[in-house]
């Protein structure tokens, strides 16, 4: 748990699809930063299906640096099954994961910790958002739907800068592979009644390889997937017990 500001144990994983350019300053930026916010902790690199040399990278990371694990999904599971896979190999009290592309600068991950004075889970939200005109309409208009649809009080639902308790992960079952991932996260932690706070975080524009989230394909996916998640967390939430959700928010 929270100790004034800082952690006992944390789990910091990364998402990495052909992230060859990106993923050794990630890793790097992450064991700055972790040993001056968790008393314990580990680094996961969660490779998925790089068709170039991102998996090599991982390994070589990991061979050299003991507090870091590789891990490598073969097939390529989607950004949906990256994100899982990070949640279920994660060991520590809290975990927190941003994207492996080093939009996000990771020396901002205490002002999520210092939320949790009176929260049970924290999120950033992205103060300028450095990406394309069509990406952001896309994510304005999807976070209105999501909002409306699940009563999620967060202003950038896809954000990829999120600290979670251990005990959400444990209690909840993620089923999303793609683009979904968060809005489910959320989703799930809003109807089993955990406080979520959000802080202001800097957004910088991708300096190598490319995004891969954004096609027709993906979208159209999302969100035939958010109607039939709407279903089963209203029928969810319906059989979850008092006490099981008192116990969530500790």
């Amino acid at each position: 748990m929270a100790s004034g500001k800082r952690l006992s144990s944390i789990s910091i994983f990364f998402p990495f699809y052909n992230e060859e350019a990106n993923i050794q300053q990630v890793a790097q930026a992450a064991l700055r930063i972790a040993p001056t916010i968790a008393d314990r902790f580990e680094i996961l690199l969660v490779n998925d299906g790089s068709r170039d040399a991102t998996g090599a990278i991982a390994d070589r990371l990991a061979a050299t640096h003991p507090e870091i694990r590789a891990l490598h999904n073969r097939p390529n599971r989607g950004y949906g099954g990256a994100v899982r896979r990070g949640l279920e190999e994660a060991r520590m009290d809290w975990v927190f994961f941003s994207d492996g592309d080093g939009q996000f600068d990771l020396a901002e991950l205490p002002k999520l910790i210092a939320l949790l004075t009176d929260a049970d889970m924290a999120v950033g939200y992205r103060i300028d958002r450095a990406d394309p005109l069509p990406r952001r309409l896309n994510a304005f208009c999807w976070g209105a739907l999501v909002r409306a649809l699940f009563g999620i009080r967060v202003r950038d639902i896809d954000c990829a800068f999120k600290l979670i308790p251990r005990r959400l992960i444990d209690a909840v079952t993620l089923e999303s592979d793609g683009a979904m991932i968060s809005t489910e996260l959320l989703a799930k932690a809003t109807y089993r009644g955990l406080r979520i706070r959000e802080v202001g975080v800097h957004h910088y524009p991708r300096t190598a390889g490319e995004q891969t989230g954004a096609n027709v394909r993906v979208i159209i996916k999302a969100f035939r997937e958010l109607f039939a998640l709407h279903g089963r967390i209203r029928r969810d939430a319906g059989s979850t017990p008092a006490s099981r959700t008192a116990a969530l928010r500790g």
